[in-house]
C-alpha cells in the first residue's frame, strides 16, 4: 500500500506551509496524542473571529471508550439503516450544477482511482465511506456542535474555528480530516454522547499522525487559478 510519491509529513513551522500541507487524510497511525496538545490546539483555535465574539463552537474530544462507543453505534446504523438518517442542515445543493459537480466528481474518482475502486462498485464505495465513521483509524475523533437557534453568521464563524484547528494540527506535526458525514447520524450520536437538545451536530474531524504507508494519503486535490474567482476593481 505504500506509494512512491514524496509527501511532506513533517511539522509545519509557518502559516503558509501549514496551509500548503493541510490535506484531508484518510489513514492514520495509532500513535496516541497527549491531552495537553489537544487542549493547546483548541485553546489557540478559539482565537478565531466570531460575530460580536459569540464563539458558537462546542467540541467533544473522543478517545478510548467514548470514541469506540460512538464509532460502533454509527457504523452499526450505517450498515443496517443508512437511508433513515440525514443531517439537520443541508450541506450540499439539492441539485448539483457546474462547475461544482465536475469538481466533486473529479476528487471522488481521483480518490477511488488510488484505491482501485472502479466506477459502479458500490460495495467498495460503501466500505470506503464507512471508514469515515471510524475516524479513518485516527486515535482522536472530534465532534462539533452548535446551538440550533444560531444563524448563518455563526456557521461561517465556525468554519474559521475549524480551519484554525487544522492549521494548528499541522504546526504540531499532526493531520486531520474534516468530515461532514457525521452530521447525518446526529440522532445516533445523541444517544451515545451527552448532547443537549439545543445542540446540532456540525461535523466530525479525525485527528492524528499520518500513516505514510497508505496510498490514499498521497491524494492532493486541485485548486483553480485565482483568476477564475477574483475580480480586481479600481
Amino acid at each position: 500500500m505504500s506509494n512512491s510519491k514524496h509527501i511532506n509529513y513533517a511539522t509545519s513551522t509557518d502559516v503558509t506551509n501549514a496551509i500548503e500541507t493541510r490535506r484531508s487524510l484518510r489513514a492514520f497511525l495509532s500513535k496516541p496524542i497527549e491531552d495537553s496538545l489537544i487542549k493547546s490546539i483548541l485553546q489557540k483555535a478559539a482565537r478565531a473571529p466570531s460575530g460580536t465574539n459569540m464563539q458558537p463552537w462546542q467540541v467533544y474530544v473522543l478517545k478510548g471508550e467514548s470514541r469506540k462507543r460512538v464509532c460502533n453505534s454509527v457504523c452499526h446504523t450505517f450498515d443496517h439503516e443508512p437511508e433513515k438518517h440525514s443531517s439537520e442542515k443541508r450541506y450540499y445543493p439539492k441539485q448539483w450544477f457546474e462547475p461544482f459537480v465536475s469538481r466533486r466528481r473529479k476528487v471522488g474518482w481521483d480518490l477511488y482511482g488510488l484505491l482501485g475502486i472502479e466506477k459502479g462498485d458500490k460495495t467498495k464505495m460503501k466500505k470506503q465511506h464507512r471508514r469515515n465513521f471510524q475516524f479513518f483509524d485516527a486515535p482522536v475523533g472530534l465532534l462539533f456542535t452548535i446551538h440550533r437557534d444560531l444563524e448563518t453568521g455563526s456557521w461561517l464563524d465556525y468554519g474559521m474555528f475549524l480551519q484554525n484547528i487544522m492549521l494548528l494540527a499541522r504546526e504540531a506535526g499532526l493531520h486531520t480530516c474534516p468530515q461532514a458525514a457525521w452530521a447525518d447520524y446526529h440522532r445516533v450520536i445523541r444517544d451515545a454522547l451527552p448532547l443537549s437538545n439545543e445542540e446540532t451536530v456540525v461535523c466530525g474531524m479525525a485527528l492524528g499522525y499520518a500513516d505514510p504507508e497508505y496510498i490514499e494519503n498521497s491524494l492532493v486535490t486541485e485548486r483553480v487559478d485565482p483568476k477564475l474567482f477574483t475580480t480586481f476593481l479600481s
